[in-house]
């Protein structure tokens, strides 16, 4: 059973409001375990409030794909990468549509993927070794290629299988499945990529707020977090959003050096945020008109 960290309404608010749309935000793992889990964060809006109702620690990914299977309608941000850059697939001669290429990738074993990136980096000029998205630079993140510091090509690898598993729509890149529409023709899962550093960068610029080392778990990157939480509550980003918390999701947020359950409430907010792109009018959640179909984009960039 996924820990379930804050109360039982974290379980009881699918079981009672089936039909709800759940806002979810999402820090993955390619190789989750007790140690380093998935951890998914669960909210609603209020207004312009977002509710914290809490989350879920998932240690195996047939965990988090059978765990997004039974939460029968939720709005998503996560943390991987939706697409690779049109560049490289166009080099390594891969297919140009999204789930063809995405098909293709996703059947390859790790070691392959490696290689064939590694050739393709070889052959590249210092400094310009990696291919990047559109979105990467207005975003600030990672290449998508990338297998190392982070290994954001294998959370790619890992998770996008369990996202086409339960039928999620992913706007500019993919319907859906047939069956995960409401009446009303709407998706009832819809999965976005987020990047909570975006957020997190607007708050506190160049400060580190977290780190996997214990070693530099220090004071510095606690007061980092706090000053964090403090602007996500007063709604000091450009989202236009606040963040409800209790004063236990609070300390615990705080507490966490990882950083990991904070990474999921960031990326919760951009779901937010997108869910009132859409609510306005805007049938792609606020994903930019110009975004790549094979590539993808990072919700709020």
């Amino acid at each position: 059973m996924p820990e379930q960290a804050s109360s039982p309404a974290v379980t009881a608010a699918w079981v009672t409001n089936p039909d709800t749309r759940w806002l979810l935000g999402c820090d993955f793992s390619s190789a989750p375990s007790g140690r380093k889990p998935i951890v998914v964060a669960l909210g609603r809006l209020q207004g312009q409030r977002v509710l914290l109702l809490g989350w879920v620690r998932l240690t195996s990914l047939p965990d988090f794909g059978n765990w997004l299977s039974e939460l029968p309608s939720w709005l998503g941000a996560f943390d991987l990468p939706f697409g690779l850059p049109r560049e490289l697939v166009q080099s390594l001669g891969w297919p140009l549509a999204w789930k063809a290429c995405m098909a293709h990738y996703c059947t390859l074993p790790r070691e392959q993927i490696r290689a064939a990136f590694a050739v393709f980096c070889d052959a590249r000029a210092p400094g310009h070794k990696f291919a990047h998205r559109a979105t990467d630079r207005p975003a600030g993140s990672s290449p998508s290629m990338k297998w190392v510091n982070p290994p954001v090509a294998f959370m790619l690898h890992a998770g996008m299988p369990w996202l086409l598993r339960c039928g999620a729509a992913l706007p500019g890149l993919h319907e859906g499945a047939a069956d995960n529409c409401a009446p009303h023709g709407q998706p009832m899962r819809v999965a976005l990529e987020g990047y909570p550093g975006l957020l997190a960068r607007e708050v506190l610029g160049r400060r580190s707020y977290k780190s996997d080392d214990t070693a530099k778990q220090d004071a510095a990157r606690l007061i980092a977090r706090k000053d964090l939480i403090t602007a996500l509550e007063h709604g000091q980003t450009r989202l236009g959003l606040s963040l409800k918390l209790s004063h236990a999701q609070r300390d615990a947020l705080a507490d966490d050096a990882r950083g990991d359950t904070l990474d999921a409430v960031l990326c919760l907010l951009q779901a937010a945020w997108a869910n009132t792109r859409f609510e306005a009018g805007d049938a792609r959640y606020g994903l930019s008109p110009d975004m790549d179909p094979l590539e993808g984009w990072i919700v709020t960039a």
